[in-house]
């Protein structure tokens, strides 16, 4: 992972503002580390508490000529998307807010989400789940929406492959009294062995990954897109059509918006090759949704 030059004109240090991804299961330079603890998968969650905004790293900023502008209240937050992790090339350094990033904590970076802020981050693909303290920025790779600590990575099964398909939703300290709460008062019992992985449970609707290419409020213009892309090869690519309302808007008008998406994709990998050749064809923001 290389660090943003532009970010020291901020005084921030953002670790995970990796932009040279390596082939495989983590970014260029960096890894796991050769020593770890034994068991990481014991390594327990991030225990949501309240905490005042940090004195640093919650300001507009600039990584890449692109201005991101954290945000002030985060209630209600919850977003589909792509994760990945960051390692040994940061251990020791210092995050966004000022902490020192430790890969074996339970901690992520973000790129608008206030500082701190704790998220369930719940893989799609397996269903296994993390509680996470927001404390860094990133990433800063195109299509990504969240940096896992490798602890956090080992935890939800993402380390090997380097990404995952990630819900994040934000956790208050209410939100976790109630869950312990609520939870029943019965023992459970496992016949597994202690050194044995956590089992792997498919979700019951599998997540489905698609490039959207764009987003217009005229359809000949989504239709002229599709048509153009469909001729260069680009398939199965469709127009969805939906109706959206502003958050800031006060009325309850709504607007139709055409989507060009293409898919459904396999997985990661194929969307972000996918997203390189339409930048081929002069479309640079190509967006990966998750549903």
């Amino acid at each position: 992972m290389t660090r943003c030059i532009l970010l020291a004109i901020l005084a921030l240090s953002l670790p995970a503002c990796n932009l040279f991804p390596k082939s495989g299961g983590y970014y260029e330079d960096d890894g796991p580390g050769d020593r770890h603890p034994a068991d990481i998968s014991n390594i327990p969650d991030a225990v949501p508490r309240y905490e005042a905004p940090s004195a640093s790293g919650n300001k507009p900023y600039v990584v890449r000529g692109k201005m991101y502008y954290p945000m002030r209240d985060a209630t209600g937050y919850r977003e589909r998307g792509v994760a990945s992790w960051y390692g040994k090339k940061f251990h020791g350094r210092r995050t966004a807010n000022g902490e020192i990033y430790d890969m074996y904590a339970m901690t992520a970076a973000h790129k608008t989400l206030p500082l701190p802020t704790y998220v369930r981050v719940r893989n799609l693909r397996n269903n296994r789940s993390a509680i996470v303290r927001v404390n860094d920025r990133g990433p800063f790779l195109q299509n990504r929406l969240i940096d896992l600590s490798y602890a956090a990575a080992s935890k939800l099964g993402i380390v090997a492959s380097g990404t995952g398909i990630v819900e994040v939703e934000v956790v208050s300290p209410d939100d976790s009294k109630k869950q312990i709460a609520g939870a029943p008062a019965v023992e459970i019992i496992s016949t597994a062995s202690a050194a044995s992985p956590p089992a792997e449970t498919e979700t019951s609707a599998a997540p489905r990954l698609f490039l959207q290419v764009g987003a217009f409020t005229e359809w000949d213009n989504a239709s002229s897109l599709r048509i153009r892309l469909e001729r260069a090869g680009f398939r199965p690519i469709f127009v969805q059509s939906v109706l959206i309302q502003s958050p800031t808007s006060e009325s309850k008008k709504q607007t139709r918006i055409y989507r060009v998406r293409i898919g459904p994709l396999a997985n990661v990998e194929e969307a972000d090759l996918l997203a390189k050749q339409v930048a081929e064809h002069g479309i640079y923001d190509a967006l990966i949704i998750v549903e």
